[in-house]
């Protein structure tokens, strides 16, 4: 999945200093935690600079399905206050690497 930075997204702040960045930030540790997402970061430098039109992130889930993920998102409060918005939502096959026992 690929999120950015939705309506509410100052960015002229930097990724810790977004509004309510402490919830969001356990609500996300909580889901890698449970093994629900494995892989999540910032593209690019993870820093808007000059030329930087937006924020996006990169995230990898464990998921049966576009919409279990969907549920599980509408729970962190980056995504009720308008603060990420969903770009792309891709099923990946792994064909090189192995991630278990991560």
């Amino acid at each position: 999945m690929i999120r950015r930075g939705g309506p509410a997204w100052d960015p002229s702040r930097p990724l810790r200093d977004q509004d309510n960045w402490d919830e969001h930030a356990k609500f996300m540790d909580d889901l890698a935690e449970e093994g629900f997402v494995v892989l999540a970061g910032p593209l690019g430098d993870g820093h808007l600079g000059q030329g930087d039109s937006e924020h996006r992130v990169l995230l990898v889930f464990d998921a049966d399905s576009e919409s279990a993920i969907d549920a599980r998102l509408d729970d962190d409060v980056w995504t009720s206050t308008g603060m990420l918005e969903t770009v792309s939502v891709e099923r990946w096959n792994v064909l090189l690497g192995d991630l278990t026992g991560r």
